[in-house]
């Protein structure tokens, strides 16, 4: 196939080019200028002298080329993850090169199916002190904030592994620096001029604020474990016991901290939002709702879920991955592209932003027929090996897919069975408008009225 001297795409305005669209409506652009110019589309952003030129990539093979392909073409040496690393530090997610295979290698056992089994444990005892407080909305007819609810259970949940004991000091922080992280990141990671970090601008020392007491909280626990002779299993004390199989090398504290924050961020953000929508949509379809109950009752016999039952839940897997599919938590993902490669025929230069978007790839209609609609029979066995395997991704994929996807997928699990166990939910809210920060989240309050399904068993 020849290449493609000049690869499609929207003009937009003379000044700022698609910035000004993808500022107003980031999903809705996606979807648009994969629609009008195919599987491979130019996007130029920002103002002359300061313009971005990205290349969208949206068909499954150009998203497996660039995920799963020559690992030495594709970096994440972007703007984008250039700001996560400032303020969230050089963990797993932003590294590169040396660095990171060091630290794969050194992490990737604590994120093992045995260890995950040992944490699920964990998730059910936060499962339930969440249905507990459902119970009482329950039997007063009132409704839940669904997203709030699901927040503090996977913050809960991520806490109590990384942290141990000390969840207590540190999930108050988390919870009140990452939403301003959060913005401040995104914010500056697609704008074409960055001011320097250190210029006191509002957003600037907030954000900064917001770092120093993150970091502090985090460092105060490292600094407890260090000096303690009975470590427990908690992630930091697990880290800092872990050594690089091929040179026995530790981590340091700074990379021990760089990957808890990772670790937080991934952990209680994206699967906030993947149950979040979940119930959501459970909630707008009554006939799936009954399945999944029918299922968990079969599958639990009225006690808590355990590791061993997860693989037994087979229609609840097949919702939280159709919720996933239409809600990807991470949205969004670059790489630079560091030598010329072609895409589809499309030569796309050295030093060029490669964009992939699991948001608009689950949409391809070559791929999900009417895509919006909601049908967790795609994801059965035969429907899914029918697709090609980057038709769906929202862990991303190959060498640096994200090491706690089967950690998330466990958790949402746990959670879903555990309150679809005991309730029945009907959602209050219509479309549910989305923020686009570092992940996708629910820009609004997403209510769902609870009612009991049956007196809650004496193990729940």
């Amino acid at each position: 196939m020849s290449k493609r001297s000049e690869v499609p795409g929207p003009r937009g305005s003379v000044l700022l080019g698609l910035a000004p669209r993808l500022q107003r409506d980031q999903l809705g652009t996606f979807e648009q200028v994969m629609a009008e110019y195919g599987d491979v589309v130019r996007l130029v952003v920002g103002p002359p002298g300061l313009r971005r030129v990205l290349y969208f990539v949206t068909h499954p093979d150009g998203v497996e080329q660039v995920l799963a392909g020559d690992p030495d073409s594709y970096s994440k040496g972007t703007p984008f993850y250039e700001e996560v690393a400032a303020y969230l530090g050089n963990g797993l997610l932003t590294s590169g090169g040396q660095q990171w295979r060091q630290q794969r290698r050194t992490v990737a056992p604590l994120f093992s199916r045995r260890h995950i089994d040992g944490y699920v444990e964990v998730m059910a005892e936060e499962a339930v002190r969440l249905a507990n407080g459902w119970g009482a909305a329950a039997t007063q007819g009132a409704s839940v904030e669904v997203n709030a609810a699901m927040v503090d259970y996977a913050l809960r949940t991520v806490g109590r592994v990384l942290f141990g004991a000390d969840v207590t000091d540190a999930v108050p922080v988390i919870r009140a620096t990452f939403p301003v992280l959060n913005q401040h990141v995104r914010r500056r990671g697609i704008s074409p001029l960055r001011l320097p970090r250190q210029w006191p601008t509002p957003s600037q020392v907030r954000a900064a604020a917001a770092r120093r007491a993150l970091y502090d909280v985090v460092d105060a626990v490292i600094e407890r474990r260090t000096g303690s002779s009975a470590r427990g299993q908690d992630l930091i004390s697990l880290l800092l016991a872990a050594r690089d199989p091929e040179t026995g090398a530790q981590l340091s504290r700074q990379e021990i901290r760089d990957q808890v924050l990772i670790f937080l961020l991934a952990g209680h953000e994206t699967t906030s939002t993947a149950l979040t929508f979940t119930i959501h949509l459970l909630g707008r379809h009554p006939d799936v709702q009954t399945a999944v109950h029918r299922e968990i009752a079969e599958a639990l016999g009225g006690r808590a879920p355990q590791a061993d039952d997860i693989a037994k839940l087979t229609l609840t897997t097949m919702v939280l991955k159709e919720a996933m599919r239409l809600y990807p938590p991470a949205f969004a993902l670059g790489r630079l592209a560091e030598t010329e490669v072609t895409i589809a025929g499309n030569r796309i230069p050295a030093g060029s932003i490669v964009l992939l978007s699991p948001w608009a790839t689950h949409r391809h209609p070559d791929f999900w027929p009417d895509p919006e609609r909601f049908d967790p029979r795609r994801f059965e066995p035969t429907a899914e090996a029918a697709r090609p395997r980057y038709a769906y991704f929202p862990f991303a994929g190959g060498l640096r897919g994200c090491i706690g996807g089967h950690f998330a997928m466990a958790e949402a699990t746990v959670a879903i069975a555990t309150l679809f166990a005991r309730f029945v939910v009907t959602s209050e809210s219509g479309e549910v408008p989305l923020s686009t920060d570092i992940t996708l989240r629910p820009a609004v309050p997403v209510r769902c009225r609870v009612s009991l399904r049956q007196a809650a068993p004496a193990s729940l």
